[in-house]
C-alpha cells in the first residue's frame, strides 16, 4: 500500500472518530443551556459548520487567484473541490438553523440579516458549481469560476458581520464580538464547541481530497482520451498501421 493512500485511509478514519467523539461531547459533556435545553445542542454543528464553510470558501478564492496566476488546472479543481465541500456545510447550517428556530423563535424562518446574508452565500455558491455546466471550453470555464469564486468571497466576511452592524432575530455573536457582558459562551461550551469544529475541519479535509482526486481522474481521462483522438488521425492510424508504401521486394 502506498503512503499517500495510507494518510487518506488514516485521515478518514480520524475523521470518522473524532466526528464521533464530537458528537458524544455535544450530548454528554457539554452542559444544559438553561433556556433553551437540548434544542440548543444544535448550536455545536450549526456553527462549526459555518466556520468551516468560510474556510471552504477562502480556499475557492486562494484557488482562484492561483489559477489566473499560474493557470495551473490543479488549483481550479482544487478550488472547486473545496466549493462543493462548502457548500454542503452551508446546506447544514441552513437546516440546522431552522431546526433550532422553531421551538425557540415559534417560526422556521424570518427574514433577518444573517439569515438572509447566508440564504444569499449558499445561492451565490450554487451558482459558481453550476458554471462548470455551461462552459465547453476547459481553459475558459476555468477562468471565470476563479474570477466568480473570488469574488463570491466577498460576501463572507458579510454574513459574518451582519449580526454586529444589524440587529435582527438572530442571536448576537457569542465567539468574537458580543456587546452583551452575557452573551459569553461557558467555558465547557466553548470547549465543545471548538473540539466540534476540529471535527468538522477534518471532515472537510477528507471530502476536499476526495472530490480532487475525482477531478485530477477526471483530467486523467481527457488526456487518455485527446491522445486516443490523435493517434486516430494520424496517418499511421489511418492506414490501419500498415506502411504507407509496401515493399516491392
Amino acid at each position: 500500500m502506498s503512503l499517500n493512500r495510507t494518510l487518506w485511509l488514516l485521515t478518514t478514519l480520524l475523521a470518522a472518530l473524532w466526528m464521533a467523539a464530537a458528537g458524544y461531547a455535544i450530548f454528554f459533556v457539554a452542559p444544559d443551556e438553561a433556556t433553551m435545553h437540548a434544542i440548543q445542542r444544535i448550536f455545536y454543528i450549526h456553527v462549526s459548520s459555518a466556520w468551516t464553510a468560510g474556510i471552504a470558501y477562502f480556499v475557492v478564492a486562494l484557488g482562484g487567484a492561483l489559477y489566473l496566476i499560474k493557470r495551473d488546472p490543479r488549483y481550479d479543481w482544487a478550488a472547486l473541490s473545496a466549493g462543493e465541500a462548502g457548500f454542503a456545510f452551508t446546506s447544514v447550517v441552513l437546516i440546522t438553523g431552522p431546526i433550532w428556530a422553531k421551538p425557540i423563535w415559534g417560526i422556521w424562518w424570518t427574514w433577518d440579516p444573517r439569515l438572509t446574508w447566508t440564504f444569499v452565500l449558499w445561492l451565490m455558491y450554487a451558482a459558481y458549481l453550476l458554471l462548470g455546466t455551461l462552459v465547453d471550453d476547459k481553459q475558459r470555464r476555468a477562468t471565470l469560476r476563479s474570477v466568480y469564486g473570488i469574488f463570491a468571497f466577498v460576501n463572507v466576511p458579510l454574513v459574518w458581520e451582519t449580526i454586529r452592524w444589524w440587529r435582527g432575530q438572530h442571536p448576537s455573536p457569542v465567539i468574537g464580538g458580543g456587546t452583551d457582558p452575557k452573551s459569553g459562551l461557558d467555558p465547557t461550551m466553548k470547549a465543545v464547541l471548538f473540539f466540534t469544529w476540529g471535527a468538522t475541519l477534518v471532515l472537510f479535509a477528507v471530502l476536499t481530497r476526495q472530490r480532487y482526486r475525482l477531478e485530477v481522474l477526471r483530467g486523467e481521462l481527457a488526456a487518455l482520451r485527446q491522445q486516443a483522438e490523435d493517434s486516430a488521425a494520424s496517418p499511421d492510424a489511418a492506414a490501419g498501421g500498415r506502411p504507407l508504401v509496401e515493399s516491392q521486394g
